[in-house]
């Protein structure tokens, strides 16, 4: 039988999660990990993670959070989102996602998602707010 996190990463990785090399490391209903390897592709010309790659890193922590607490035969979207750029990380770096849920309702979710260089320092807040489809 395939472990939660191993069954999730085989599902993004032929989808956009998969091209930026997002790696799950613990997925769970209360929290989702996933590093990042930070590739010249995913970079600004200065050689520092663009800002379009931090929200779409979190993004996908803040969707699985919620697809992982979903009931049978529903969906979700992503309907709103909130960056706060706070630090950078660097070309040949990995950097660490950490989500957590601010809320879990019936039509929404709320995600909140740190996203660290490899030295622990704070480069990016996401917070996202999930459509419950379905």
């Amino acid at each position: 039988m395939t472990d939660p996190v191993t069954a999730l990463q085989q599902r993004l990785q032929p989808l956009f999660p998969g091209l930026m090399g997002v790696q799950l490391t613990e997925v769970g209903p209360e929290r989702v990990v996933a590093t990042m390897l930070v590739r010249p592709e995913l970079c600004t010309t200065g050689g520092i993670l663009h800002g379009g790659a931090h929200m779409a890193f979190a993004d996908t922590l803040g969707a699985v959070g919620t697809f992982i607490n979903l009931p049978e035969g529903k969906g979700t979207t992503t309907v709103e989102s909130s960056t706060k750029f706070i630090g950078s990380a660097k070309v040949g770096s990995t950097v660490t996602g950490e989500s957590t849920p601010l809320h879990k309702g019936r039509t929404t979710m709320v995600w909140q998602t740190a996203i660290r260089n490899e030295q622990g320092k704070l480069c990016a807040m996401v917070t996202q707010t999930q459509l419950v489809l379905g």
